[in-house]
């Protein structure tokens, strides 16, 4: 049992790190195209990365947040982006058009992927607290753990936020949330793999062909 008990951990842990990196390098990203120096760019890195998870936190009165408890997460956003900002920095000439659309299409990917893994990481979080049994407040937390850091990103941006605009985004994290929470008594490492990459599979979806919601354009 113990044995499994690791194994579950050490494969969560994994998929934060993973998720972690993915974001962090998304906000850096964004920091960079808005003409940020090094410290914006480190800022918004942090915060795409960790920014869901704190107001997660908040919100079921984990004080002070994860983030400040096990400094790992921000540690890692602030090594992503430092290499990422150093690269581009010595290697002015790969703004080019064509290499920054792959690099885009590139950070769309791994946007996905943190967005997945997030969205069950909060669902995860939400069962191991008192509140195991609220499924809506389980859900919610799944999709403000995965959307919440974007959105700080993009109003630091000053831009209007990702998730209320771009190809079935919110919509994604919160079919992923819904079906990691129903699927939670099979298992937990089995129900977060299922929510996380049917996140990943709508996004790519809907990247590809472009869904969105219904909108008028007055």
């Amino acid at each position: 049992m113990n044995f499994l008990f690791i194994n579950s951990t050490n494969i969560i842990f994994l998929m934060e790190i993973i998720g972690t990196i993915a974001f962090a390098s998304s906000g850096a990203l964004t920091a960079m195209k808005k003409n940020m120096d090094i410290f914006g760019v480190n800022v918004l890195a942090i915060i795409t990365a960790v920014g869901g998870g704190c107001i997660r936190d908040l919100i079921i009165g984990q004080t002070p947040p994860i983030m400040f408890i096990e400094p790992i997460y921000a540690l890692v956003a602030m090594i992503t982006c430092n290499l990422l900002f150093l690269v581009l920095y010595l290697n002015r000439k790969l703004f080019t058009n064509s290499f920054m659309q792959k690099y885009e299409k590139l950070m769309l990917l791994l946007d996905a992927i943190g967005l997945g893994i997030f969205t069950v990481i909060g669902v995860s979080t939400g069962m191991h607290t008192a509140y195991s049994d609220n499924l809506f407040l389980i859900i919610f937390l799944g999709v403000i753990t995965g959307v919440g850091g974007g959105v700080l990103r993009d109003i630091l941006a000053t831009q209007k936020p990702y998730i209320l605009v771009r190809h079935v985004y919110a919509c994604a994290s919160l079919i992923g949330a819904i079906l990691c929470a129903l699927l939670w008594p099979v298992g937990d490492v089995p129900a977060m793999g299922i929510g996380a990459i049917a996140v990943l599979i709508i996004r790519l979806l809907a990247m590809k062909f472009r869904w969105n919601l219904p909108k008028l354009n007055l």
